[in-house]
């Protein structure tokens, strides 16, 4: 009967690969936070920012601490430009509704909807 070699242990993790952050919290929120800001370009990122965060644990899991590394701070880096297109959109919302976009888009709307009304038999 063949039976496999026994598994040796796998070395504990260092000390240091404990303070890896994976800045999963900070890519959720972002991520919920670009949506709600009506800034979907930011959300696109976001969802990059959520895998790379996810990668952190696995490859600390896997003992690939250098790969933890990099996917931390690939998470960061995605997590700041979500973060800074979340606070463009923002901007851009506040000065759309501020300069009277919303009153002039259902202005046109309302055109729109004249011009058919007249045009159909």
């Amino acid at each position: 009967m063949n039976v496999p070699p026994p598994v040796p242990p796998s070395p504990p993790p260092s000390p240091l690969a404990a303070r890896i952050p994976n800045y999963m919290i900070w890519a959720i929120l972002i991520t919920i936070a670009s949506v709600l800001f009506c800034c979907i370009i930011g959300t696109i990122p976001g969802v990059i920012a959520i895998v790379f965060a996810a990668q952190v644990n696995t490859k600390l899991a896997a003992g690939d601490e250098a790969g933890a590394w990099v996917s931390s701070r690939r998470a960061k880096l995605w997590c700041w430009i979500t973060t800074g297109l979340t606070i463009l959109g923002l901007c851009w919302t506040i000065w759309f509704i501020s300069a009277g976009g919303m009153a002039h888009y259902q202005e046109m709307m309302q055109e729109l909807e004249n011009v058919q009304r007249t045009q159909t038999p």
